[in-house]
């Protein structure tokens, strides 16, 4: 994509949708938030072998040493899922398929692709999606 992007540019619904600007705005957005989550990884694998084994003597002490670890961990699992729900919409991007509702084929709505730009629901579908889920769960 060779779209030079106004540093002040934000997608407005005035322009047409997933036009080659908006398209350009959510892959920067997208690929700066990757980054950031793989260094993140890096820092934390990096304090993690840095410290080593766990040498608390006292019982308390390693029990939370453990408990944070664990912490990062299921965080770094999260960073990791989300390193691929990025990766996804990147793709999206790339075959023409981002921004489209996977349920309906309607756009979905700039803000929420600015809030959350790995959606692949509009709104209306994932609060429809979020009640099945309920109701299936409650059985």
């Amino acid at each position: 994509m060779d779209t030079t992007l106004p540093p002040d540019y934000v997608p407005s619904d005035d322009e047409p949708f997933m036009n080659d600007q908006q398209k350009e705005f959510f892959r920067q957005k997208l690929l700066k938030w990757k980054i950031d989550l793989v260094r993140e990884s890096e820092e934390t694998l990096l304090d993690l072998h840095q410290d080593g084994g766990i040498q608390e003597p006292d019982l308390a002490d390693r029990a939370t040493t453990e408990t944070g670890r664990a912490l990062e961990f299921r965080t770094r699992d999260r960073a990791r899922k989300l390193i691929a729900k990025i990766d996804a919409a990147l793709e999206r991007i790339s075959n023409g398929t981002y921004g489209y509702c996977e349920e309906t084929g309607e756009p979905i709505s700039l803000k929420r692709l600015e809030a959350r730009p790995v959606a692949t629901l509009s709104l209306e579908a994932q609060e429809r999606h979020e009640r099945r889920e309920r109701v299936y769960r409650q059985d």
